[in-house]
């Protein structure tokens, strides 16, 4: 009924507890879950989970704040990216809240970067798992100037954890995204996000929850898992006025749309 779409479950937080982390999301109805890599060394891991679980798949690509890693080539992400049970590239994007003193310039390599994924998304015809912190305005602009305005030569994909306000939101429905809201729009102090996710086209949502971080109200500052991801739909259905399991089941359609290589 619910599609966690976007999880860490090789971070170490989570890692060795796969086996109940399988069992909770059994009995919380969370039948799918989209693990998320965040670097080409994590890769072999994330995919081997896939590999290994029916209702799990995996992405690749290198998080756009993680540097002294592996960087990816076009290459790499083409052949890893072509590999079975892999539906996404990225987690990828712009973050530049941890930018410092650095400059405007000296983020280059993070556009790099980011153009990297989106042109080998491009070219395998996989969606875009987007991060954007601190970044939106060039986020766009370098989607925009890879072709990304929502035609059939674009890759598309989910601007995931949604916490950008309403223009940013439109642009990137216009650009023919998905928007992903995670276990923020639980917290208190979010309620203009909730105001953002209010409005949100039905058949452009997405929930996930980001495990193991950003648990929902009432796990706040526990440790997150995939069987989170209905307080998140609970959340999202008190502001649609539906349900839970309405929200559940129209995020886990849209993601079979977003990502059509996933069968169940």
């Amino acid at each position: 009924m619910y599609t966690d779409s976007h999880c860490h479950l090789t971070f170490p937080e989570l890692a060795t507890k796969i086996d109940q982390i399988q069992l909770a999301m059994a009995q919380a109805q969370v039948t799918r879950a989209l693990c998320i890599c965040t670097t080409l060394e994590e890769f072999p891991q994330v995919h081997q989970l896939a590999l290994c679980h029916d209702n799990l798949w995996a992405s690749v690509g290198v998080h756009p704040d993680n540097e002294g890693v592996l960087e990816p080539t076009f290459n790499d992400l083409l052949n890893y990216g072509a590999l079975s049970r892999v539906v996404a590239i990225g987690e990828t994007g712009l973050d530049y809240y941890r930018v410092g003193e650095r400059t405007w310039h000296d983020m280059e390599w993070q556009r790099a970067r980011f153009r990297t994924h989106i042109r080998a998304a491009r070219e395998l015809k996989k969606p875009l798992v987007i991060h954007t912190r601190s970044a939106s305005e060039d986020t766009l602009a370098v989607l925009r100037e890879e072709g990304e305005i929502g035609d059939s030569g674009s890759a598309g994909g989910v601007f995931h954890c949604f916490t950008e306000s309403a223009e940013v939101a439109r642009a990137a429905l216009d650009m023919g995204f998905y928007i992903s809201f995670s276990g923020i729009l639980t917290f208190k102090s979010a309620q203009n996000l909730r105001d953002v996710a209010a409005w949100i086209p039905a058949d452009r949502l997405l929930i996930e929850t980001d495990s193991p971080y950003l648990a929902p109200v009432p796990y706040r500052g526990k440790t997150n898992n995939p069987s989170y991801v209905p307080h998140v739909a609970k959340t999202l259905g008190d502001l649609r006025n539906c349900s839970p399991e309405q929200i559940g089941s129209l995020t886990s359609d849209n993601f079979s749309c977003l990502f059509p290589a996933v069968k169940i």
